[in-house]
């Protein structure tokens, strides 16, 4: 039986387990997908000398950190320098890692189908490393964007520096922070919502709850927006064939 799993901290609640154990049942594949929370990266190493795995998701804090762990990069997951798919390549009784980003597939397929001609700019809530996967997306379709975060940086705006002439020039806003995640249903990104239109759009890239504090705020002003669940599909079924290819 084949061995899969997702690494991350913490792991209160997965889709990917819910997603590949439903998969697996369905398809009556002789495979199994785990849990394994690290409280570091270090643990890393001993996941491998513990398990024969056949392949990994990574989930945040590690989509980064990971990287030098891996013997190679496949040519998006390396331009984005986030991993979120690691392949396990067993040959001649060597072990062979190598990471991909399937978010970047997923977001592009679930975004894609949104997107209006005054859609030329985007903003991009938080930094992490889906941030990565948003921005490598966004260039690849032709849309200029920002980063917006808490401290100023080069090239980024704050919160605070969101006004009337910024909302009106970026349409689009996607939220790649968890900022909104169940149990903190009652949090949202500070955005000024009342500066917001009906040719805004919200993508959430939280999908717990469904609908978003950040999305309901959007709304109320006449946004249009979508959360992240379609974008979980898209970049699950591209693992499984990352992993199988």
């Amino acid at each position: 039986m084949k061995q899969y799993g997702l690494i991350g901290f913490p792991l209160t609640h997965s889709f990917s387990k819910r997603f590949f154990t439903e998969k697996f049942a369905a398809e009556n594949i002789a495979a199994k997908y785990d849990l394994f929370e690290l409280d570091s990266i270090s643990g890393f190493t001993g996941l491998l000398n513990t398990y024969e795995l056949s392949g990994l998701n990574v989930t945040a804090p590690y989509k980064q950190q990971v990287i030098e762990y891996l013997d190679d990069l496949d040519e998006t997951a390396a331009e984005i320098g986030a991993v979120n798919v690691i392949k396990f390549i067993r040959k001649n009784g060597g072990l062979r890692l190598v990471g991909y980003n399937s978010d970047a597939i997923g977001f592009e397929r679930s975004l894609a189908p949104h997107l209006k001609d005054y859609h030329k700019k985007a903003l991009i809530l938080g930094s992490g490393g889906a941030s990565k996967a948003v921005f490598y997306v966004l260039k690849k379709l032709g849309l200029e964007t920002l980063s917006v975060s808490r401290t100023k940086q080069s090239g980024n705006l704050t919160y605070e520096m969101l006004d009337k002439n910024v909302l009106d020039d970026y349409k689009l806003i996607v939220n790649s922070s968890p900022v909104g995640t169940f149990p903190h249903v009652d949090e949202c990104p500070q955005i000024p919502y009342a500066l917001l239109d009906s040719e805004h759009f919200l993508f959430d890239l939280v999908y717990n709850p469904a609908e978003t504090l950040f999305l309901k705020k959007g709304k109320e002003y006449g946004a249009k927006g979508i959360n992240g669940m379609e974008m979980l599909v898209g970049q699950a079924k591209a693992a499984w064939e990352i992993w199988n290819f």
